[in-house]
């Protein structure tokens, strides 16, 4: 294992940097930043830590639906913080430059941890291997075995989102502010569930190729399990086929 993760840790180090800029799709409304305020996030930078958001430094972007509202789906670039093997915890942006706005948080954990949650816990956490394996998420800058390494630590892992800002709408702009209550968000499982325009924007934009990614990960099938949270969206896309490897658990006899 920690050779594993030398290995990787050399990978990422050696990466090439992300030069495709996503920007956001609406700009908040407001006054420019006056010269006080401009000094005084100065002041803040040469005075003050950043240390709960320093080790924000792994990046992957992927597509959220609304559970109780999924065809409100949008683009969302993750940056995340790894606690520990079993923990990861990321903000949530619409876009990777600095005027990217802060839409939402998402924790993920290990199904190790999913296991020892109640049964009521459980329904807010949606199941990561149809992402993975339909290689909607990706990791923009990352070599193919770097991000191989990183998909295979996240292979039957489960994520907690809510979203406080629609600032997208599929592929056009949404609200230009934070507006009404959060929304807790789930993951696509199946093949005819998320608006395929959405993922040709998103990869005509960051220079990816979702179906080479999809090919390449065709490897870590042999990894997944079948997870809960599956079937979750079934009812809304009842013609959306199976993803190879994506399976629910079987319910109880």
């Amino acid at each position: 294992m920690k050779h594993a993760a030398a290995a990787l840790a050399a990978l990422l180090a050696g990466a090439c940097t992300m030069q495709d800029a996503a920007a956001p799709n609406v700009l908040p409304p407001g006054h420019a930043e006056s010269a006080t305020t401009r000094a005084l996030e100065a002041g803040a930078r040469a005075l003050q830590g950043n240390a709960p958001v320093a080790g924000m430094d792994i990046y992957v972007v992927g597509f959220h639906p609304m559970k109780d509202a999924p065809r409100m789906q949008m683009e969302a670039h993750h940056f995340c913080r790894q606690v520990n093997e079993d923990l990861a915890q990321c903000a949530l942006f619409d876009g990777n430059t600095a005027e990217a706005n802060l839409t939402g948080i998402e924790y993920i954990i290990s199904e190790r941890l999913f296991l020892t949650l109640p049964d009521g816990e459980r329904g807010y956490w949606h199941p990561h291997n149809g992402e993975i394996l339909s290689g909607q998420l990706i990791a923009p800058g990352l070599p193919a075995v770097a991000d191989t390494a990183l998909m295979r630590s996240k292979m039957n892992s489960y994520g907690k989102t809510w979203h406080t800002w629609h600032s997208r709408h599929g592929t056009v702009a949404g609200d230009a502010l934070p507006l009404g209550e959060a929304m807790l968000a789930w993951s696509f499982s199946r093949d005819g569930e998320i608006d395929p325009a959405l993922v040709a924007a998103r990869d005509e934009r960051l220079g990816m190729d979702t179906a080479t990614v999809r090919e390449r990960r065709t490897a870590l099938r042999e990894l997944a399990r079948p997870q809960e949270g599956v079937d979750a969206l079934r009812g809304e896309w009842p013609d959306a086929q199976p993803i190879p490897g994506v399976e629910q658990v079987p319910p109880e006899p």
